[in-house]
């Protein structure tokens, strides 16, 4: 099976793009369940109930999260390199905030100390918001340019700082991020647990869905008035070996939106969003816990594509120096590594879903507070 190279790098930007939305709605359950978990459980054992819907699952969530790290990596070395050189000290954040899950997971209940558990609730609470808020607060920086260029041997150069990652557009579109996160994890709470967890994660779908809508509108009118684009006015052939250096880029205003009015078809992704946070909404208030788990799914689905149709086909834009932007065209791997890699998500994509798929259905039920207490020593 060999595709036209061209071909290849659309293809590789819509699964990076299906793997990140995998991420979301997998990991980010698991996510928004540790979020809520100091706010939602009001006594040990719910704390317990709260954690063991997601305990058999979160591990293997990860798979998500590893796949679409490594798909970047060799997809698009070139974004990897000069992300690491931009976002290296966010990424130290998300991984240090990570330790926190497994170790909280399997040590949170050894010992019936309330303040030891306390203390990990806690833990685990910070090490699931942390991560989505700095991946909201990149895709906010991506969406403004990242400060980088190219030297003339082609290494990648950041100019600028950690703290001007946290910039007012960057926390809100990291607060739209957790947002999602924490409406896909109270959603699912209301479908595994019993009352009264089930009746306090139906009133956080009703806030966490209002503040993504809010946030979500804001963020999307903020970068239709207050935040210029790019634009590509003259670039080299798609097929062509990848220069990231080799092409001409402008920055206009309402330049993000511009494939919105050229191909109306991709506003189904921002409608999408906008539609699913309110019927999730609706269905959780009239106790359809099923279709709100399915319409947060969607949440996820639209988001993710809203930022990646705005700025397609541009990965990592460059406000050093516009033209040493990375798109999609120019930021690839070689055409047998990505026909290869190819083959590999044909092949390993539908196992890892068919085997999430059966792992949820052999151990789908409602966990209950009874039986949390009769199984103390085996749950989580």
């Amino acid at each position: 099976m060999v595709m036209d190279y061209e071909s290849l790098k659309f293809v590789w930007w819509l699964l990076i793009g299906i793997l990140l939305v995998g991420f979301a709605i997998m990991d980010g359950m698991d996510m928004g369940v540790g979020s809520l978990l100091p706010f939602l459980g009001k006594s040990d054992p719910e704390r317990r109930v709260i954690i063991n819907t997601v305990g058999p699952h979160w591990d293997g969530n990860q798979v998500w999260f590893i796949t679409a790290g490594g798909a970047i990596f060799a997809a698009w070395p070139a974004v990897y390199a000069a992300s690491f050189s931009g976002f290296y000290f966010a990424m130290l954040l998300v991984l240090f905030a990570l330790f926190l899950r497994p170790v909280g997971f399997d040590y949170r209940s050894k010992l019936d100390d309330p303040r030891w558990r306390n203390t990990w609730d806690w833990g685990l609470m910070v090490g699931s918001a942390v991560p989505p808020l700095v991946f909201g607060i990149a895709f906010g920086n991506l969406l403004q340019g990242v400060p980088f260029h190219y030297d003339d041997i082609m290494r990648p150069w950041y100019t600028g700082s950690f703290w001007a990652l946290l910039n007012p557009f960057a926390l809100l579109a990291g607060l739209v991020s957790l947002a999602m996160i924490v409406l896909h994890g109270a959603a699912f709470l209301q479908l595994r647990t019993e009352q009264p967890i089930a009746q306090r994660a139906q009133g956080m779908v009703t806030k966490a869905g209002l503040v993504y809508i809010a946030a979500f509108a804001l963020a999307g009118t903020w970068v239709a008035l207050g935040i210029d684009g790019f634009e590509i006015v003259k670039d080299r052939p798609h097929d062509a070996l990848p220069i990231p250096v080799g092409k001409e880029v402008v920055v206009a205003a309402g330049a993000w939106l511009k494939n919105y009015s050229q191909y109306p078809i991709t506003l189904l992704a921002p409608l999408t969003g906008f539609a699913a946070a309110v019927l999730a909404i609706l269905a959780s208030r009239a106790g359809r816990a099923g279709w709100t788990f399915f319409f947060t799914a969607l949440v996820q689905l639209g988001t993710i594509f809203t930022a990646g149709l705005s700025m397609f086909p541009f990965i990592m834009p460059s406000s050093d120096n516009p033209s040493h932007s990375l798109t999609m065209w120019d930021a690839t791997s070689s055409h047998l590594t990505l026909n290869v890699m190819f083959i590999a998500a044909v092949i390993f994509v539908p196992i890892i879903i068919a085997y999430t798929t059966w792992n949820f259905w052999k151990m789908w039920r409602v966990v209950t507070v009874k039986e949390i207490e009769e199984q103390s020593h085996l749950a989580y």
